[in-house]
């Protein structure tokens, strides 16, 4: 599943907002009516991972740690506890709980963007501006580019 793009929404009264229509077609393609709903390790975002995806990031990362490891075990809880299953209705909404609408600070404006197998819902006052300065954005990207080319020459 990939989802690309960048699309306003408003949430309801409830919290229900309801899924870009690209993105819905794509979960309805692939058989998807749940999805998991977590807050960004990083952002002041919240995450919607398909069932699917969600299942392989849990895989990946349980594979990384140790459950004999209190601090592993600790890093799990965290990533797994402040995780909610939503359902997508039949009108093709979900229902953001208030918890995570206040972890995010989303009052009613939001804006979903497509982070390839994942969907990013943000508080829209939030992503008025780039995430980063263009000249910053461009110089960045090609050295991850730069860096990536040289690289598999050199394993060729």
């Amino acid at each position: 599943m990939r989802f690309i793009g960048n699309i306003e929404a408003k949430t309801d009264s409830k919290g229900r907002v309801f899924l870009p229509a690209c993105f819905r077609r794509t979960l309805i393609n692939e058989g998807c009516d749940k999805v998991m709903l977590r807050k960004d390790v990083y952002q002041d975002c919240l995450v919607i991972y398909p069932m699917t995806n969600w299942n392989e990031q849990l895989d990946a990362l349980r594979s990384r740690l140790d459950k004999w490891n209190s601090k592993h075990q600790m890093i799990f809880r965290q990533f797994v506890a402040d995780v909610e299953e939503l359902n997508i209705d039949s009108n093709g909404r979900i229902l953001l709980p208030k918890r995570y609408m206040a972890m995010a600070d989303i009052k009613q404006e939001v804006r979903f963007i497509g982070m390839d197998d994942t969907i990013e819902i943000w508080a829209k006052e939030k992503v008025e501006k780039p995430f980063m300065p263009a000249d910053e954005f461009g110089r960045e990207l090609e050295k991850i580019m730069t860096t990536e080319r040289f690289a598999e020459n050199e394993r060729e």
